[in-house]
């Protein structure tokens, strides 16, 4: 068998499809022999890591984990981690032709030995995390549950699989909008009272993992928390770039500068401004370099304040004074970073065009350092040339995006994926047009919700050209995606499911439409508690608003019949799966809208007043929510226990909240 593959086609199965039959390829197990793991004792951390992740997947499947050793054994196979220039790799043209390059690997059978060669040792990372995917191990299995198929012995196919460098130079996700893991609770009442906190370290590595297994070379971890040391280490270990937003200059963490007393802990004094503290925020800067410095980092320069604000300027300001203080700002900070760094040592900085700093562009861009990435950001909803927020010509600069699957400000999208394959494959095809390939940073808030197109925007950015060879990538990737992870009997109905999905789901304003028309009701039928028969549902305005309700309630139905039927033909973890990335983000909405399609079908028919409307409210209306209830409830499993619980952003009195017509209804109805 020959693989070639440099990003997955979406045309075959990915996981389990190097399993070999009993007479077939190599053998990794036979009894109570294993194949060992060999790691060369000076291998990078992330290859040390990389070979612990592997003999961990091997023993999910075979119930027998690996000895990871340092000298290849004599009496059985083993498997090779190993990085080109190391003295036991062949020489021999199939392996010289990953020399100098970014991140390649190769992944080969030879006799009875399997070798995983990068060209540098993120490439090797990268070969053992494709080798577990292909032996059965699901790179989202954090986040879907899925469990691989266990073997009594484990054969594995005769490989030649490469990949080359990736299209993308750094590859990453931000886990941003701290709406669930971080949220700190007031000790007298326990309500959330926003971010702050610090996300549980077993979060941050299953993020991590994630990253990895998705061949992701970068982690923006939360901004607005306390980040130990050691989670930055572990990222920076484990093979990834760690980095953060365009507030976080220089790594320094601006939001503890008081919220966490770091200024204090400092020695500085004063405001965090550039214009009144110039020295006490440079010395500040320079806390964040030397706390990091050890690490392997992407640097962010820029000027904001500390809450992800505008920087205050005095009133009057130019704005080419403004561009002049940002780019002054910017050359001081890339010159004080590098002066603590050792000569041999070239550090990367991104500067991210946002808010007001895109006046700068009306000069065109800025000439920056050559150290440091321009990125260009979306619209925060998925859309890169919207606001012409691409480069017509690269020039000597290096470019980059960031991107957002999930957004918290005037458009909130928290706990449904409302960015469609076909919206990413449009504007990725722009951004590989224009040449901003040298970084992707990938919004994804806690990521659960987003995995399905975070996986479609790794496997673009590994292989842009493979991608998008042939048209319609999204639709390749969607109907690959439901064959994958939900078998084929259940595909076809999966797909039509995810089309129905990102059809009614097609902007961030329709996961609460349900929930504006049940409060419409409910608003309603207060009228009719006092004043029965007042609304004149044969008004215009009134009838169109019923009709619409009613007509999406029926296209719900007809959807979830559709996924019903999918269902049947799927075991518990797909059905499970199935349910949270699927049908969750409609239901938020399916359910209120079913609550207002009934309560207003009676209003239209009921005459008597309150002594009948509040009774029926109480038993009909509610009964869809109540099961909503039960729906959320469903994907609170495992380390996802509280997920959907009420915090600093998902709050009672916020149409966001998918309870948040539950909640005013009971209250309204004096439930308890």
């Amino acid at each position: 068998m020959t693989a070639s593959l440099h990003a997955q086609e979406w045309n075959a199965p990915v996981r389990g499809s190097w399993i070999a039959g009993p007479q077939e390829g190599v053998s990794l197990s036979i009894g109570d022999l294993v194949a060992d793991i060999v790691v060369s004792e000076d291998a990078h951390s992330s290859v040390k890591q990389a070979a612990e992740f592997l003999a961990q997947d091997i023993e999910k499947i075979i119930d027998q984990r690996p000895d990871i050793v340092s000298v290849m054994p004599d009496d059985k196979p083993y498997i090779r981690l190993a990085t080109w220039g190391e003295d036991d790799v062949p020489d021999n043209e199939e392996f010289q032709v990953l020399e100098g390059k970014w991140e390649a690997h190769k992944i080969k059978t030879i006799d009875q030995s399997v070798w995983l060669v990068g060209a540098n040792p993120r490439g090797t990372a990268f070969a053992a995390y494709t080798l577990s995917k292909r032996l059965g191990i699901d790179p989202l299995y954090h986040w879907t549950g899925y469990t691989p198929e266990k073997h009594e012995t484990l054969r594995i196919k005769e490989i030649d699989y490469s990949a080359d460098e990736p299209t993308f130079k750094y590859r990453g996700l931000f886990h941003d909008d701290e709406d669930i893991l971080a949220i700190e609770r007031d000790e007298k009442y326990g309500w959330p009272v926003g971010s702050g906190g610090t996300v549980p370290s077993e979060w941050y590595e299953r993020f991590f993992e994630t990253s990895l297994r998705l061949r992701m070379n970068m982690v923006a971890p939360f901004t607005r928390t306390r980040r130990p040391y050691e989670v930055r280490k572990t990222a920076s270990d484990w093979g990834l770039h760690y980095t953060s937003h365009h507030y976080d200059i220089l790594l320094s963490n601006p939001y503890g500068y008081e919220r966490f007393d770091l200024a204090e802990e400092r020695g500085i004094e004063g405001p965090y401004s550039w214009f009144e503290n110039p020295e006490g925020i440079k010395k500040y800067w320079e806390a964040g370099v030397e706390e990091n410095i050890e690490l392997n980092c992407i640097w962010p320069v820029g000027l904001r304040g500390t809450e992800d604000h505008s920087h205050k300027f005095a009133e009057g300001t130019t704005q080419a004074e403004k561009n002049e203080a940002f780019l002054d700002v910017i050359r001081t900070q890339v010159a004080m970073a590098r002066k603590q760094f050792p000569e041999d040592k070239e550090p990367v900085f991104h500067f991210t065009m946002w808010g007001e700093m895109f006046g700068i562009l009306k000069s065109g861009i800025p000439d920056l350092p050559e150290e440091v990435i321009f990125i260009w950001p979306d619209d925060t909803d998925g859309g890169m040339g919207v606001l012409n927020h691409l480069p017509e010509n690269t020039g000597k600069m290096k470019h980059g995006i960031y991107y957002h699957l999930a957004y918290w400000g005037p458009m909130r999208k928290q706990t449904t994926h409302t960015i469609t394959p076909q919206k990413i494959e449009e504007e990725f095809r722009k951004v590989i047009d224009s040449g901003a390939t040298e970084y992707m940073l990938n919004n994804v808030s806690e990521l659960r919700e987003y995995i399905m197109n975070t996986r479609f925007i790794a496997e673009i950015c590994w292989d842009a050209e493979t991608a998008f060879k042939e048209p319609d990538a999204a639709g390749r990737f969607t109907e690959w995606w439901c064959r994958e992870y939900f078998g084929d009997a259940a595909a076809d109905d999966a797909v039509t499911t995810y089309n129905n999905y990102f059809d009614i789901i097609h902007s961030y304003d329709q996961i609460w439409q349900g929930a504006l028309a049940l409060d419409q009701a409910i608003y309603w039928s207060h009228f009719h508690e006092y004043t029965p028969g007042r609304i004149t549902f044969t008004q215009p305005e009134v009838a169109e608003l019923i009709e619409k309700v009613h007509q999406r309630a029926l296209r719900y139905d007809e959807v979830f019949e559709v996924a019903e039927r999918a269902e049947s033909h799927m075991n518990e973890e797909q059905a499970r799966f199935f349910h949270d990335n699927a049908l969750l983000g409609m239901l938020i909405d399916y359910r209120p809208t079913q609550a207002a399609d009934i309560a207003f079908q009676r209003m239209m028919t009921q005459t008597s007043g309150p002594k009948y409307m509040i009774p029926f409210l109480k038993e009909a209306v509610m009964q869809p929510l109540k099961q909503l209830d039960d729906e959320v409830r469903q994907s609170e499993w495992g380390h996802f226990k509280d997920w959907y619980q009420e915090t600093s952003m998902r709050k009672k009195k916020s149409v966001e909240n998918p309870r948040y017509s539950y909640y005013q209804l009971k209250e309204f109805l004096k439930i308890d």
